[in-house]
């Protein structure tokens, strides 16, 4: 007798098959309308108000992407060539390349072993007399420690970006993520916990006059008073109108699929904690300071795991198998010898595991069941 295996892919294929009508009839809408207004329009408006209301900030800005939300942050705090900025060794390429894309040198600071995201006496460790800014990024589901980033900066004198790039959603101290620093960032690529059917983001900010910035620099400078008047030489990251419709509508099941992902992740730290003598570390228990964006573990064999669950139908993910200061693309801005003993050691351990709104009880309980049977709990 031939026994089924379930499949369960890593990156669920129908995000948005519930609200495929929704998408087809706002291309309509927006296409017939008299005004042709595909950019930067009153959907966009409402979308950046609507998360003002939301998290009490002072200014939330539309953006292509996430990564151009960073590039908008740094230029608009002023960040020169030459100066320095601390960042992860660990985290997606964006973190050091809006950096040097800006003429600046991206300092590597090693992360916590257990938590993998920066480390603040680490970071402190790189801050020079050239240094602009320090930017510590939320990774998978746990926060920086922001308390103590923002007193560092205070400290030392640096400029505090927060890469919340993942984090929406999450909060610590009362504090969402993305308003800890001088500003933040959101991403909308569709996997993210606010994801949509393409690229886009925001930056979030406590400073008015910041965000007033950023929203010149995002449309080539202009202040949106009078066309073709460049107050500064800014970029092209301006948003779009059918995105942001469908974001509009979508905000109000956000609570729903962020207790969703939350629920399942505690039921997988409560069901794989106890194989942490067997080679398998969860990400720390709870949910304060928690995104649940993705679900990653720490496996003493995670090729062999990796192999298992594949067999077994379940799709996982490796996340960033190599620290940023080990890419190619970076290796030029570090010092020979150097070395990011946490971030290293993690790069190689680091294996994800599926974590969606979409995941049913029977899935997250087959996916632990697995993960248990291989480390023999």
């Amino acid at each position: 007798m031939t026994t089924t295996r379930p499949s369960i892919p890593f990156f669920p294929p129908g995000l948005f098959t519930a609200d495929r009508r929704l998408l087809l009839d706002l291309l309509r809408q927006l296409g017939r309308a008299p005004e042709q207004r595909f950019i930067l329009g009153e959907h966009t408006r409402r979308l950046e108000q609507r998360l003002r209301d939301r998290y009490g900030a002072a200014d939330v800005v539309a953006c292509a992407s996430g990564t151009s939300a960073l590039t908008l942050v740094l230029t608009a705090l002023g960040v020169r060539p030459g100066d320095e900025v601390v960042v992860p060794a660990l985290g997606c390429a964006p973190l050091a390349a809006c950096v040097v894309n800006l003429g600046a040198v991206p300092v590597f600071a090693d992360v916590d072993p257990h938590t993998l995201v920066a480390d603040p006496e680490q970071a402190e460790r790189r801050i020079t007399s050239r240094t602009a800014a320090v930017m510590p990024a939320h990774l998978f589901s746990v926060m920086a420690d922001m308390p103590r980033f923002a007193g560092l900066a205070r400290r030392r004198g640096v400029r505090l970006v927060e890469d919340s790039a993942v984090a929406q959603g999450a909060v610590l101290a009362g504090r969402p993520a993305g308003l800890w620093g001088e500003a933040g960032v959101y991403s909308f690529v569709q996997v993210k916990s606010f994801g949509m059917p393409g690229e886009g983001g925001v930056v979030i900010t406590r400073d008015a006059q910041l965000g007033h910035r950023v929203r010149m620099l995002r449309n080539h400078g202009q202040d949106g008073t009078r066309r073709f008047v460049h107050h500064l030489v800014g970029h092209n990251s301006r948003f779009d109108e059918i995105q942001a419709a469908f974001q509009c509508h979508r905000l109000a099941g956000l609570d729903a699929r962020l207790r969703r992902r939350s629920s399942i992740a505690e039921y997988y730290t409560a069901r794989l904690a106890p194989l942490a003598d067997r080679g398998v570390i969860t990400p720390p228990p709870g949910r304060e300071g928690r995104c649940h964006y993705v679900y990653t573990l720490l496996v003493e064999d995670r090729d062999r795991l990796a192999g298992h669950l594949r067999r077994h139908g379940i799709g996982s993910h490796v996340y960033y198998p190599h620290p940023l200061p080990r890419q190619p693309a970076f290796a030029p801005y570090t010092t020979p010898g150097e070395r990011w003993p946490h971030a290293e050691r993690a790069a190689r351990h680091m294996l994800s595991l599926p974590l969606h709104p979409h995941l049913t009880d029977c899935q997250a309980e087959y996916i632990t069941d697995t993960v248990r049977a291989f480390a023999g709990g």
